[in-house]
């Protein structure tokens, strides 16, 4: 598991599609459009950023949670 892996201080790079699950897990992130690094930081920033969340969750993060 990958929680196990972090507690044991082990760093991993993820690449992966679902920027959601991607920055639940990671302690920091960088977000690619066309190749090119856009943005940068810890990911719990990354997840509220209202770029991220439009461009990869559709719309704002805040909305998208509502009602679950």
């Amino acid at each position: 598991r990958l929680s196990q892996l972090r507690q044991e201080g082990v760093t991993i790079l993820l690449v992966e599609q679902n920027a959601r699950v991607a920055l639940k897990v990671a302690d920091r992130a960088y977000v690619l459009e066309t190749g090119r690094i856009i943005l940068s930081g810890p990911a719990a920033d990354l997840l509220q950023d209202r770029q991220v969340t439009r461009a990869y969750l559709g719309r704002d993060y805040k909305e998208f949670t509502e009602g679950r």
